[in-house]
């Protein structure tokens, strides 16, 4: 029997947007799926039934789905475009008004076609021409996808991976583990599973996404691997599950960023708070008089005013000698744990307890959880014990609805009702080796690999909805350390367990944008390094400096010398942190609007300078920078000793201010900019319009909120908008009670243009506006027709 007669396919049907094919002599079934104009699915599954029924990780456009998942065959969501289909027996072609796919059905091998609005086709991509798919088994264990690749390519994304942006010529391992102290740069798996990654031609310009919705531990080798007989290819290969994959057309990468969010759901909105400087340490509750050495750390904050919004209670508290029981309050150490979380209420600062989804086997409750099945179990029924910090215990299983129930149940008593204010979802890689080990399924028994990466998911979400059903009023603030695709619903994340190294500084950035790239956009890293030596000044300094414009800001460690990475570890630098920190909580009103986009418009927060300037080719080479919001270009220190920083500015008409010295620097060249030890350099696009707290806010006065906007015009003539969103911070009502700030900037040689209205429910808190700007900037200023005066620096206006 021929190759071909083997996998031969014959069309058998087309309903719904849905067309079903078979392989001859087989009960393997193709299916592809129609789901818009831009986005098409295809799923190979043995005979009717797939081995995971429900999808977790698509939620096209939601802010969640069920806990027990959603049917993998609802296409509810898309718009279902129009199509035509053409039948010509040993081919079968799809055609929308964007996208066209040429099936070949000896071996179901697909090409890829992205339609302009002119009706011009261009091939993107396709599967390779030798055996393209394991319909049979023989290609090895589990699923495979093969395609073609060539060296015009670029591959980006595939989350929280180390090393270059550029993918291309590498092999990942998709596999969560817990690699304290990891090399940014080279090691491999890290924490997240993130089945999605970016292509783009260098040559055509176009981009395109590719999805797999699945669970399963897998690898993505792109290019690193050759084979005389198959030509240039990459492929995707998952030990279980089911092979269901979108193609998401760009044409630029933006779009397809923008669309693969969208595909996996809304990022949550998290309260103003989660924004500000939030500190932690394994250190200090570690020790046996944690309670003290916590409170010692806020009075610190305070008396080298440190404005400090949260504090994050890592696991010590939790602890029975040497060893971690989550929901266990140790109150040896914490003599009065609710006296204590009143205490930093009191002075404003929201407490973050660390859980984690394992329990030892002599925890007090492991007997209450065994006897009710809501283990991780073997194929026997009996628990699957795994390696678990310096002892062995068991993974609860969050595909049981009993376990769901517990886990909220303890959240709630052990934690919220204590006036805890956020979970910690911590350590929850689900490290199961076993092949036998199985998970409840929600009522259908599943191997535990076919849903290995949803336990950190449903984890968090378990957390988050006990979070939302005790403070409905509330929006809820939750971090995972681990998690996939979906994430962004829940929780705020770090890239982990860092190492303390000027490589980790440059690495993490790279880090970010990956996640950025893959939908993960309310990201930071732990500031200063986690593990290792203790940071020296220099290095403490840059990181924290890196560390203010990035989503999440957390100084965070568990040095080798048992010292703690805090603003006041060396005398010298405090100062200078005491800043750097002030700055970040002025640029929060940037960063909330950011992530209200985020949420709203699915655009990412932190972003790589191609991103936004896709046309300039240069953007594309490996850098150090990258974009926080749209306007403001972040080129933070990555070498010890650098007190000037190298930085391409990107092909821009209107130009680049520097926003510390005020210059005007064109676009499209390489410049030195001052990076003296004091500050990071910070480029502004022209015609920006940056909104601040122009408070002068302490530790003592942090809820100060005044309103500042720092205006960047054209050097000639432009126009900008710019739309802040205002409310409270908190609420859960924010869509019915906020307010928006429009903010119109018209530039020409002489005068300077700005219109504003104000529109919403929500009461502002402060009755004027600042307007600045640029230092050398002597053109006149009016606001809604009036030129106003300057008033040290400024321009005020009464709303």
């Amino acid at each position: 029997m021929s190759l071909r007669e083997r996998y031969q396919f014959q069309f058998l049907a087309e309903n719904n947007n849905t067309l079903m094919f078979q392989l001859d002599q087989s009960d393997v079934i193709a299916r592809v799926f129609v789901l818009e104009e831009d986005m098409v699915r295809v799923m190979m599954t043995k005979g009717e039934e797939l081995e995971v029924k429900k999808t977790w990780l698509v939620a096209p456009g939601m802010d969640d789905v069920p806990m027990e998942g959603r049917d993998r065959f609802d296409l509810s969501p898309y718009s279902l475009p129009h199509y035509s289909y053409k039948n010509e027996g040993s081919t079968f072609e799809i055609e929308t008004a964007r996208v066209k796919v040429n099936i070949n059905l000896d071996g179901f091998k697909l090409t890829w076609f992205a339609k302009d609005s002119s009706g011009n086709v261009q091939q993107i991509a396709s599967d390779r021409q030798t055996q393209a798919y394991n319909f049979d088994g023989s290609l090895g264990e589990g699923i495979y996808h093969y395609q073609k690749r060539t060296l015009e390519e670029q591959y980006f994304g595939l989350g929280e991976k180390a090393g270059e942006t550029d993918r291309y010529g590498k092999r990942y391992r998709m596999l969560s583990v817990d690699p304290m102290g990891y090399d940014a740069q080279h090691t491999d798996p890290l924490y997240k599973h993130i089945p999605f990654y970016i292509t783009r031609n260098k040559q055509t310009k176009i981009s395109f996404g590719i999805f797999y919705d699945n669970m399963a531990q897998s690898v993505f080798d792109m290019g690193n691997e050759m084979d005389n007989y198959h030509g240039w290819y990459r492929y995707y290969q998952s030990m279980a599950g089911d092979l269901d994959y979108y193609v998401i057309l760009g044409p630029e990468v933006k779009d397809v960023v923008k669309k693969y969010s969208w595909l996996t759901g809304k990022t949550i909105f998290a309260p103003k708070w989660s924004f500000g400087y939030s500190g932690s340490t394994m250190t200090y509750t570690d020790a046996p008089d944690a309670q003290e050495q916590v409170k010692k750390f806020i009075n610190s904050c305070e008396e080298n005013d440190i404005i400090c919004d949260s504090f994050q209670l890592s696991s010590g508290y939790t602890s029975i000698g040497d060893k971690r029981y989550v929901f266990n309050w140790n109150t040896d150490k914490f003599p009065d744990a609710k006296g204590f979380i009143n205490e930093f209420h009191d002075k404003g600062v929201k407490l973050c307890a660390n859980i984690k989804p394992a329990l030892l086997k002599d925890h007090p409750l492991f007997h209450e959880l065994k006897e009710k099945n809501m283990f991780i179990l073997n194929e026997a029924g009996e628990i699957e014990m795994a390696q678990f910090w310096d002892e062995v215990g068991a993974y609860i299983d969050f595909t049981n609805e009993d376990s769901v129930k517990w886990w909220k149940q303890k959240v709630t008593e052990q934690l919220l009702e204590f006036g805890i204010d956020s979970t910690w979802n911590d350590n929850n890689e689900f490290e199961v080796w076993s092949k036998n080990a199985v998970c409840n399924g929600f009522g259908e028994q599943t191997n535990f690999e076919n849903v290995r990466s949803l336990q950190p998911l449903l984890m968090m979400k378990a957390s988050y909805e006990a979070q939302k059903e005790y403070a409905p009023e509330l929006r809820p603030y939750l971090i995972s350390r681990s998690g996939s695709p979906g994430m962004q619903r829940y929780v705020q994340t770090w890239s982990g367990d860092n190492y303390t190294s000027w490589k980790s500084l440059k690495y993490n950035i790279k880090m970010g944008v990956g996640l950025s790239l893959s939908g993960i956009y309310n990201l930071g890293h732990d500031i200063g390094g986690f593990s290792g030596p203790a940071p020296d000044q220099e290095l403490l300094v840059r990181w924290v400096q890196n560390g203010i414009f990035h989503p999440r800001f957390t100084i965070h460690s568990w040095n080798d010398d048992k010292t703690v990475n805090v603003p006041w570890m060396y005398e010298e630098t405090t100062g200078l942190i005491r800043d750097l920190i002030k700055f970040r909580h002025r640029i929060i009103p940037y960063l909330y609007t950011a992530l209200y986009n985020a949420h709203e418009k699915y655009e990412p927060i932190l972003r790589p300078t191609f991103y936004e300037f896709e046309h300039d080719e240069k953007t594309f080479e490996e850098n150090d920078d990258f974009m926080l919001g749209e306007s403001m270009l972040v080129a933070s220190v990555v070498e010890e000793g650098q007190r000037e920083r190298t930085v391409y500015l990107p092909k821009y008409e209107e130009g680049w201010y520097d926003y510390h010295t005020s210059q005007w620097y064109e676009g499209g060249q390489t410049v030195r900019i001052p990076a003296p030890l004091e500050y990071n350099p910070l480029l502004i696009k022209a015609g920006s319009i940056i909104p601040m707290n122009d408070a002068d806010s302490s530790f003592a006065d942090k809820t100060k909120d005044e309103r500042g906007f720092f205006l960047f015009p054209q050097k000639d003539a432009g126009v900008t908008t710019y739309d802040l969103f205002e409310d409270d911070g908190i609420s859960a009502d924010y869509q019915e009670n906020h307010t928006i700030v429009s903010v119109k900037m018209e530039a020409s040689a002489d005068v300077i243009n700005v219109d504003y209205s104000i529109e919403g429910a929500y009461k502002l808190p402060y009755e004027t506006i600042r307007f600045y700007l640029p230092e050398n900037d002597e053109r006149k200023l009016l606001v809604n027709g009036k030129e106003l005066t300057k008033e040290n620096k400024g321009y005020v206006v009464k709303i």
